[in-house]
């Protein structure tokens, strides 16, 4: 058998430990390194779990001396960055980019040129970088481009939920007098079924999604600040129907234990003489966090793979031929499943 591929971690929250189960599940793979803000939290975690991991490889994310000291001890081939969207990826993407290759899943859709630019310039000549390497942007970014190619005339819809968007949670997250939040994205049904009927309506931001955030306060925080900044979030809220319910920490905990999301990519057209077509994927995840784990693992190998053919810079889902995923070699690949 093949040396596995070496993947570190960087950020042990719900994506991190999603990644690490991917890491279980891909005998391909090995956890290398784990790279937090906290690192003695996350050493006491495993030996409370009697985890066996070398303590040692447990390393600051934040000290260009430790991620000098890992890129010198050869641990690791691609290092998957599991921070979020709103402020950790756009700090955390380029400086891990300067060390090694990376994996990541930024998913803010309007600022992704931007970021792209940055870790190209990051990786240089020398390093890959995945990024956008989620569900959506990921996966659901495929599909739009496939179907969009098989009906080039088509009307495209994206639906997300319902459930946990961990990108809007984090940001909920950080305002600030926030203690805990999670926030459920719900797809209007209505809509749905209009696309399913070939109406091919218009729809506008609002009128498909509503958005139901749920926030434990800080004590001295004021509920009416804290939900107008949340329902006025550019990028995030600002454009969506969006609740704001109050709860206890212990409530948040409670919902946190459960994190399902999904959704729905469809392309409403026609073929040859005005024959109606719709093209439809759908996504339904009991843990949001564990699907992104695996969908970044699959990059990770993709990533090991393209960097030993001499890829090098930022590139997305969309730019990796789909074999590169696969833990199968591409002989055994297309014997299988073509």
């Amino acid at each position: 058998m093949k040396e596995p591929i070496r993947v570190a971690i960087v950020g042990w929250g719900n994506v991190g430990r999603g990644v690490y189960q991917a890491i279980k599940r891909n005998p391909d793979t090995e956890l290398s390194c784990i790279f937090s803000r906290d690192p003695a939290r996350i050493i006491n975690e495993f030996r409370e779990k009697g985890l066996n991991f070398e303590v040692n490889r447990i390393r600051r994310s934040d000290s260009e001396l430790d991620a000098l000291a890992v890129q010198g001890s050869n641990w690791v081939d691609v290092a998957v960055l599991c921070g979020g969207s709103a402020t950790d990826l756009p700090v955390q993407g380029p400086y891990f980019a300067k060390f090694f290759n990376t994996v990541d899943s930024f998913d803010t859709h309007s600022d992704i040129p931007k970021y792209l630019e940055a870790m190209t310039q990051s990786t240089g000549k020398e390093r890959l970088a995945v990024c956008c390497a989620g569900w959506d942007p990921g996966t659901f970014s495929i599909e739009r481009i496939m179907a969009l190619s098989f009906l080039p005339e088509g009307k495209p819809y994206t639906f997300w939920g319902p459930g946990v968007s961990q990108g809007h949670s984090d940001a909920i997250r950080r305002v600030e007098g926030v203690a805990d939040g999670i926030q459920y994205t719900v797809p209007i049904e209505s809509a749905l079924e209009s696309v399913r009927k070939g109406e091919n309506p218009e729809l506008t931001t609002r009128g498909k999604h509503f958005r139901n955030c749920y926030v434990a306060l800080k004590p001295e925080a004021d509920p009416e600040i804290v939900r107008q900044t949340i329902a006025e979030m550019p990028k995030y809220f600002a454009d969506y129907n969006t609740r704001v319910t109050f709860e206890s920490p212990e409530q948040i905990a409670e919902r946190k234990k459960a994190m399902p999301h999904g959704g729905f990519v469809m392309v409403s057209g026609e073929t040859g003489r005005a024959n109606k077509a719709l093209i439809e994927y759908k996504n339904q995840w009991a843990s949001n966090p564990e699907a992104t784990g695996s969908i970044l693992v699959a990059c990770a190998r993709a990533n090991y793979r393209m960097h030993k053919e001499g890829v090098r810079g930022a590139i997305t889902l969309a730019d990796i031929p789909p074999i590169k995923y696969h833990p199968q070699e591409r002989s055994e690949v297309i014997k299988t499943w073509m």
